[in-house]
């Protein structure tokens, strides 16, 4: 008999013994608790706690990848559109992610709701468009000082989807595509004036230089000739017609030139 109960007795602390044993991976850590209150953070590795005197609370120090649901947002120029995004955080104190809050990743996922819709409310649909690593960085600073206290560190923030109504798409296609075709228009136009300022130049040149006017009219002529056309026009410089113009008897009718008086 007393065998008998000595066997259980061995048999009851070696059960006891081996619950003791906990052993922790290197991102994980345990929270001790000594009846009822905070003792110590341990891990990693192989750690003893006591039974019925200590608890422990196992916490992971990984990244964690949350899901931000989808949220109605109401922009500065109250267009409605519908937001989603995803944020990295980790435990960075596993004494107060313990402690402080009861459920780290639920408490974490609401704040980053409110936070997304409170942030993207205050600005116009086309910075939410065009600005994104810009509203990255204001959520993820804004969720990283509230989260502090819980002692999580938000690493990142990204906005994935920004939805809209289709009529709202249209009405942006409709404003982009007057947006190129009046940038055609203002590079047709300065062309247009590069061309001309570019011709008035070269105007100017061949009237300071004759020899370039004639070299200007036999280049002319020679790609005239090239042509394979019936009919060629020769243009001839009015330096070279006036001369011959002069010379031509004046019809009746016309109007003799005036002679200047003799003195």
């Amino acid at each position: 008999m007393f065998s008998y109960f000595t066997t259980l007795l061995l048999a009851g602390v070696l059960l006891l013994l081996i619950s003791a044993i906990k052993i922790l991976k290197e991102y994980e850590r345990g929270v001790i608790f000594q009846l009822g209150r905070f003792y110590k953070v341990k891990g990693p590795g192989l750690i003893i706690v006591i039974p019925v005197i200590q608890q422990m609370v196992k916490t992971d120090l990984r990244i964690v990848v949350m899901d931000v649901p989808t949220q109605d947002v109401i922009s500065k120029d109250n267009v409605s559109v519908k937001v989603n995004a995803v944020v990295y955080f980790r435990i960075v104190d596993p004494e107060r992610a313990i402690i402080q809050v009861e459920n780290v990743y639920e408490a974490t996922s609401q704040v980053a709701q409110t936070t997304l819709r409170s942030v993207l409310g205050q600005h116009d649909l086309d910075e939410m468009l065009s600005e994104r690593d810009k509203l990255n960085s204001d959520i993820q600073g804004i969720l990283d000082q509230q989260t502090d206290n819980w002692g999580i560190k938000v690493t990142n923030v990204e906005i994935k989807h920004v939805d809209l109504e289709q009529s709202m798409i249209r009405a942006i296609a409709q404003q982009a595509e007057a947006e190129r075709s009046r940038r055609a228009k203002v590079i047709h136009a300065e062309g247009e004036k590069q061309a001309s300022q570019m011709l008035l130049e070269a105007a100017q040149m061949l009237a300071r230089e004759p020899q370039a006017m004639q070299l200007r009219y036999l280049q002319t002529l020679s790609q005239v000739a090239s042509e394979k056309t019936n009919t060629i026009v020769f243009p001839l410089p009015l330096d070279l017609v006036a001369p011959l113009l002069d010379r031509l008897p004046s019809r009746p009718g016309d109007k003799a030139p005036e002679q200047a008086p003799r003195a």
